[in-house]
């Protein structure tokens, strides 16, 4: 069975992101790892917790992570998070606080005994900035080989960034870090824009969950319908929320979903472009690919697979 360690900044996809690795019998989620970006650090972890614990599954372990960029010394969120998520990164919706606390074991060391422990087996999902995985490589690159597959929810390809014309808002977190993760040798593949904005949720698929009558239902209800309300205003003409950090979470668990480019990728860390994801020219005819970039996906399936899987999980949760 393959493991899976989430990488979040848990805002309302990462939230959904949870549900359906929760909800996958092939994979067990062996820890969450904290990171920053929709929210604080300490903001995510405590939504992580508080979760998993919703959701039934108390057993997953959270771990914080590093609280701000590679190359920055603090970190506050944006206004645009702050609206797409709410100041709590749940659609300002309240659940109780779970009566556990993070793991002291730092994520970064987690991460790097997780590949040693688990190696091939084990996929590692970041959904937020690169932050922790690059800190991760950087003091073992060793684990570059070791783990079976990085599935990173970032960047754009064939499309404009939604920060900017060239720019994703993770990887615009920490371009540093990105650009390091693509250059390590780890062999990633990248969910980026290019086919999250494909994958859209509707205020009918929200209400299949209320209408369940359990208290996780009700919570992914409410807090989606929060995210997709954010979408009518910030991408009008959309039609719903993108399903971002649950695609990768889907790819994790069944690659046959996307269509790759294979590609040796970077990320512009200087200049008027600084966090743009690009093919690198100097490795573009090496016959090792270290990237696969997702420009293709099966809608239909995903969002099948998505909806079964969450709505038996917020079920069986009460």
């Amino acid at each position: 069975m393959k493991k899976l360690i989430l990488d979040l900044d848990t805002g309302v996809d990462d939230a959904l992101a949870i549900s359906y690795a929760l909800g996958s019998p092939e994979v067990e989620l062996i820890g969450i790892t904290g990171t920053y970006g929709n929210v604080q650090v300490e903001q995510g972890v405590r939504n992580s917790l508080a979760i998993t614990d919703l959701l039934g599954h108390p057993e997953v372990k959270v771990y914080q992570g590093l609280p701000h960029a590679s190359t920055k010394d603090s970190f506050a969120v944006g206004e645009v998070s702050a609206f797409i998520h709410g100041q709590n990164g749940i659609g300002e919706v309240t659940i109780p606080d779970s009566k556990r606390e993070p793991e002291t074991e730092p994520a970064v060391d987690f991460i790097i005994d997780a590949a040693k422990t688990y190696g091939k087996d084990l996929i590692y999902v970041p959904t937020g900035p690169m932050t922790n995985i690059a800190a991760a490589l950087r003091k073992a690159p060793e684990i570059k080989d070791q783990l079976g597959g990085i599935v990173l929810m970032g960047g754009a390809l064939t499309i404009c960034g939604n920060v900017n014309a060239w720019t994703e808002a993770n990887i615009s977190q920490d371009p540093e870090a990105a650009d390091y993760l693509f250059r390590s040798g780890a062999q990633t593949t990248m969910i980026g824009l290019d086919v999250t904005l494909q994958t859209l949720l509707a205020y009918k698929d929200t209400q299949r969950w209320r209408d369940l009558g359990t208290k996780a239902g009700a919570f992914l209800a409410d807090m989606t319908d929060y995210y997709i309300k954010a979408y009518e205003t910030t991408d009008p003409l959309r039609g719903g929320c993108g399903l971002h950090d649950p695609l990768a979470v889907g790819v994790a668990v069944d690659p046959t979903l996307v269509t790759t480019l294979p590609i040796n990728m970077k990320v512009d860390v200087e200049g008027p472009t600084r966090g743009r994801t690009i093919g690198d020219n100097d490795r573009l005819s090496d016959s090792v690919k270290t990237a696969n970039v997702a420009v293709g996906v099966d809608v239909e399936r995903f969002l099948n697979e998505l909806m079964t899987r969450i709505t038996a999980l917020a079920q069986q949760a009460d």
